[in-house]
């Protein structure tokens, strides 16, 4: 019988096994992914099936990124100490059964509580992915599959709001949303059934403890690490950043205060705990690599603009011109063909310009940003079709697919094998938190832009407080360039 928990075929029996477990990986990127952006268009057909309030609707959003959020560090500490496949077979049920709760829940409390958990189950996969890749994959191969992962970010983004948009189209206003969330559970349950038959389990911790001790005779009886006064102190930084944008309310705002003190403290335990010999949450050596420090700059700075587009888009489309779930989704359709496109074009320039990539990738989302506030401008002016915004946006998706296969290639490209997983949950942390930042902000600036004028004044607003995010991103992407060029 053929062993599934070892990768050791000889030639093409063994890349073909890591092919099945990338694929298993892309897949469950790809479902935790939609389960975001999909919900943008879907949010005004919860608001009238459940008839939520508009603070149900905002925390069926912020909810999930909170939990995704605080769930992603730890999550992928655990994975790197006690076995990536194991945790990810736990993260992808709990999302596949919080999924179904979601589209059975009866009112928007009992739909936020499922959305909780469908973002713990995604924080609890989502880092294990990256470090997986970085486990199985190197050199070129790791950078096909990094790109194949860029692939799958940008593509899923963009596609999530179509396939919804088709959904709710298709099952009416009332129910559409709760087949949206259905859609999940065939993803999951193969997610979850491949990853047992094609993932090698065999004692991944053993292995790893048995690289880093040697003289250790049983690596089994190594006492588990899981640094737990770390995981606490980091937990609650997080959650004081991101709980006051996702609240929005009064008292809420002074956790920001608490937020650098705990940071502090959390840093100084680390330090510590390092000192006396033992594994802290997060080696903080990790910032000492100029790749994945710049990298985490870069992808904060533009996730802070960057995916609040289509919520923007979603709003003005579907409350602001009255357009329908499905063509609010299908708008997207040029995003993600191009997404896809250029994330897989992109590949053979990533380990030799890939750099220059980032900062050309968010140049043209610079103008992809700024031609569409153009088009918004000429539809109220000129009367054209909403569809113009199709070609900006397609832009936009293109330069997308460039930017995210770059930027996450060179994030990992000198992590240690060993610290995969809690790197991936670190960057994936920074991406949560400027998201939950950057959508309460843009938000934020679009209806108050409404208030005192009209929707198209509210997209332009919106849009160029986005701009103003990808341009940071870009400086810091050209100073990054320099830095490495010098």
């Amino acid at each position: 019988m053929t062993d599934r928990n070892a990768i050791t075929a000889p030639g093409t029996d063994r890349v073909f096994h890591r092919m099945k477990i990338l694929a298993v990986l892309l897949l469950s990127m790809a479902m935790s992914l939609m389960a975001i952006s999909s919900v943008n268009v879907a949010l005004p057909t919860i608001r009238l099936g459940l008839d939520a309030t508009e603070q149900d609707i905002q925390w069926v959003l912020a909810g999930y990124a909170l939990s995704f959020g605080v769930t992603l560090i730890p999550a992928g500490r655990a994975g790197d100490v006690l076995g990536r496949g194991s945790w990810f077979v736990v993260g992808a049920a709990i999302f596949t059964v919080a999924s179904l709760a979601c589209g059975l829940a009866p009112n928007a409390f009992l739909l936020n509580a499922a959305r909780l958990a469908q973002g713990v189950g995604a924080g609890i996969f989502s880092p294990q992915v990256t470090g997986m890749i970085q486990q199985y994959f190197s050199g070129g191969g790791r950078a096909k599959a990094f790109a194949a992962l860029g692939l799958t970010i940008s593509a899923s983004v963009a596609a999530g709001p179509i396939i919804a948009g088709a959904i709710i189209d298709a099952a009416g206003p009332e129910t559409g949303w709760r087949w949206a969330f259905f859609g999940y559970l065939p993803i999951g349950l193969a997610c979850v059934v491949l990853s047992l038959f094609w993932f090698p389990f065999v004692k991944e911790r053993a292995r790893r403890v048995a690289r880093r001790n040697p003289d250790v005779p049983d690596p089994t009886a190594v006492k588990v690490d899981l640094d737990p006064i770390g995981s606490l102190l980091l937990t609650a930084t997080v959650l004081a950043v991101m709980y006051p944008f996702m609240a929005r309310q009064g008292w809420a705002w002074w956790l920001l205060l608490a937020a650098p003190l705990l940071l502090a403290a959390w840093w100084k335990w680390e330090r510590r705990y390092a000192a006396v010999g033992r594994e802290p949450l997060v080696d903080l050596d990790l910032f000492k690599y100029r790749s994945y420090r710049n990298a985490l700059l870069v992808a904060g700075a533009a996730f802070m603009g960057l995916t609040s587009t289509f919520a923007v888009v979603a709003i003005f489309l579907q409350t602001g011109h009255g357009v329908s779930a499905l063509h609010s989704g299908l708008i997207g359709l040029p995003n993600a063909i191009l997404s896809a496109f250029t994330s897989i074009w992109t590949v053979r320039f990533v380990m030799t310009r890939g750099r220059r990539l980032v900062v050309v990738a968010l140049s043209i989302l610079l103008t992809g940003i700024l031609t569409s506030i153009l088009v918004v401008w000429a539809m109220q002016q000129f009367g054209i079709s909403f569809w113009w915004l199709a070609g900006p946006l397609g832009l936009i998706g293109g330069a997308m697919g460039a930017f995210s296969s770059a930027n996450q290639t060179l994030s990992m490209i000198d992590i240690p094998v060993q610290h995969g997983g809690t790197a991936s949950g670190l960057k994936q942390t920074v991406e949560r938190i400027t998201t939950a930042l950057g959508n309460a902000a843009i938000t934020g600036v679009f209806f108050a832009f409404v208030a005192v004028g009209d929707w198209t004044v509210g997209f332009m607003g919106a849009f160029a407080g986005i701009a103003v995010c990808i341009l940071l991103a870009l400086m810091l992407a050209i100073f990054d360039e320099r830095q490495h060029a010098g």
